[in-house]
């Protein structure tokens, strides 16, 4: 398989998992901004999108101050905003018509699709969608494309590189999701525990689709300490840490090659750094330090895949990624 087809197809499916985890990470915000608070604090929490992103210092190049409306458009539908919903569907969309003859008709035809209604809803202003409906309709169209993928794309190595940058993509954004919360929007000691704290920890788990699952596994009130264990150290929650890991490292293996032990030895590592913990050990150590430590080693990891497996010569047709994703301090 061609270097070039790789990295278009990895990055096809990064790009439109990124989409799917912005609007998860927007909506959880969006959710707890309904919560009757001071300014200052809402503009804390509207800050959150920017920093997960790392485009913080680039909102404040062309605005002055943090304002809800301003944050919403340069993280949805800003095409100058690399990190944007509107930017990584188009990013994921070239990807996707430069490997046009490697996936199936029905994969280009929902990323088509889903990109020339985005332009639509960019056009309206989106009149006709609320801030809740975009999201959903952002997920559902990832969930889509990645159905789509699964019924009928044949499981070979294009197969493969699609789910290595779909499990890539989501085990670094769930970390940032669930950093989120935990470090930067800690409660006061006065909230823990109540009704403030239950909402945002409830508005967590629904913006991973993890609520049900919650109450099916545990059957009591949202701690803080099960909600990061589901979706830490669950092997059995889609969108966990663990899960994740389980699935890169399969990929890897199924792969093959010389060229990918380096980047196997680096999965095979942060895998083994989730199955073997405890829940216990790591709120000991820290969880903001523990998430801080992946988000650092899934990114060399994907580092180490890009180098390994994906080598850009003249003319090669890859949209990449155009720009790095820092850690949440």
């Amino acid at each position: 398989m061609l270097s070039r087809t790789a990295s278009n197809v990895y990055w096809m499916a990064r790009y439109m998992e990124r989409a799917e985890n912005t609007a998860r990470i927007l909506n959880i915000v969006h959710h707890m901004s309904l919560l009757p608070k001071s300014v200052p604090e809402e503009n804390r929490e509207w800050s959150l999108p920017l920093k997960i992103t790392d485009t913080l210092s680039m909102y404040f190049d062309r605005h002055h101050s943090i304002n809800p409306s301003d944050v919403l458009d340069y993280i949805t539908m800003d095409e100058n905003n690399p990190s944007s919903i509107y930017s990584s569907i188009r990013a994921a969309r070239e990807n996707g018509r430069a490997v046009r003859g490697k996936i199936t008709s029905e994969m280009w035809e929902s990323l088509n699709a889903t990109w020339l209604e985005l332009k639509r809803i960019k056009e309206s202003g989106m009149t006709d969608f609320d801030c809740s409906r975009f999201f959903e309709w952002v997920k559902e169209r990832s969930h889509l494309f990645r159905g789509v993928t699964h019924g009928t794309i044949l499981h070979d190595a294009t197969f493969y590189f699609v789910r290595l940058g779909t499990f890539i993509e989501r085990g670094d954004s769930t970390a940032r999701i669930l950093d989120v919360k935990y470090h930067v929007l800690l409660p006061s000691l006065g909230d823990v525990g109540g009704a403030v704290d239950y909402y945002q920890w409830g508005a967590l788990l629904r913006s991973v689709s993890a609520f049900e699952s919650y109450r099916r596994v545990y059957r009591d009130v949202i701690t803080p300490f099960r909600v990061a264990e589901m979706l830490v150290l669950r092997e059995d929650m889609p969108r966990s840490l663990h899960a994740c890991l389980d699935e890169i490292q399969s990929i890897l293996g199924a792969i093959g090659g010389f060229c990918g032990v380096e980047a196997r030895r680096r999965a095979g590592e942060l895998h083994a750094s989730l199955h073997y913990a405890r829940m216990t050990s790591i709120f000991k150590f820290g969880l903001h330090e523990f998430l801080t430590d992946f988000l650092v080693r899934i990114t060399e990891l994907a580092e180490e895949v890009q180098s390994s497996f994906f080598v850009y010569g003249e003319g090669a047709a890859s949209v990449q990624e155009p720009l790095g994703r820092g850690v949440t301090e």
